[in-house]
This record gives structure tokens, C-alpha cells and sequence, in this order.
């Protein structure tokens, strides 16, 4: 399955499509679930390393702090790189690949997990720009050579 860069809805299977701002929303918010039990999972380790109390201050900026954006990182890195698709992708049919139609590698699902921070942080900017652009592509798409493509159903 090869995807042209200029025209990325030309795949070998008519099938396929972009997908849309809703589909991938929906996804991101089944995901949110998935890594927020990941993340109380993480504090409560944590905290139970720290006798049942609350950490400190510093425990919580230096170290919890980054062990949750890295289990966000990993989550996501993860799944995307074995098979193309989180949890929520796959529930609402989606998958995230290279502009070949591959699975993307450790080095692009950084880059789109970078990106995608800048995507959100001006208001959603980056995903709303879904809507305007002819390819459907994200600011993240657009910036790591990645697309997400609507799987047809089984």
C-alpha cells in the first residue's frame, strides 16, 4: 500500500481513507482513559514507596512528574510502532503509518508524539487545522511525514 505525498488519499485499496478531526478525537479520548489508569498507577506506586504519604514537592516535579510524561510517551510510542494503533485507534478503526503506508518507527512516533504537544498547545489549533486542509492532515502529520488512515470494516 503506497501513499503519494501529494494526493495522500491515493492508496492501492479505494477503501482506505483519511481520517477525519471526530475519529481521531474519539480515539484520543478512549486513550486518555487507558493512560490516566497508567498514571494512577504510577502515583500509587509512588506513594506507596513513600510509606503511604504523600511524596514531596520535589519527588513530584523531578522525578513523578516525568515518569507520567514518559509512560504518555511510551503508551503512545508503543502501540504506534507495533501495528499502527492504541487501543482507541483500533476500537474506532483507525492507524497511524508513514507516508510509504508502513509502520511508523520509534524515531517518526517521537517526532508525531513532539508535535502533537504543539498541535494541542495552541488551543487544538493543530488538530482543527484537519478541517481546512485537503489532505486532512494535522500540524503533526504534516511534521513527522505521517498520516492516519480510516481502516475499512471487517
Amino acid at each position: 500500500m503506497l501513499l503519494e505525498t501529494d494526493n495522500i488519499e491515493a492508496t492501492a485499496q479505494p477503501d482506505i481513507k483519511i481520517a477525519g478531526l471526530f475519529l481521531r478525537l474519539a480515539a484520543m479520548v478512549y486513550d486518555f482513559f487507558l493512560i490516566a489508569a497508567l498514571w494512577f498507577l504510577i502515583a500509587g506506586l509512588v506513594v506507596i514507596i513513600n510509606g503511604g504519604e504523600a511524596p514531596p514537592l520535589w519527588i513530584s516535579r523531578y522525578l513523578l512528574f516525568p515518569a507520567l510524561i514518559a509512560a504518555t510517551l511510551g503508551f503512545n510510542i508503543w502501540f504506534w510502532t507495533h501495528g499502527g494503533q492504541s487501543l482507541g485507534m483500533r476500537a474506532w478503526r483507525i492507524k497511524v503509518v508513514d507516508q510509504a503506508g508502513e509502520t511508523i518507527t520509534f524515531h517518526d512516533g517521537l517526532k508525531r508524539s513532539f508535535f502533537a504537544v504543539f498541535s494541542l498547545a495552541f488551543f487544538g489549533a493543530g488538530y482543527f487545522w484537519i478541517l481546512i486542509d485537503k489532505q486532512k492532515s494535522s500540524w503533526h502529520d504534516r511534521w513527522s511525514n505521517t498520516c492516519v488512515l480510516r481502516l475499512p470494516a471487517s
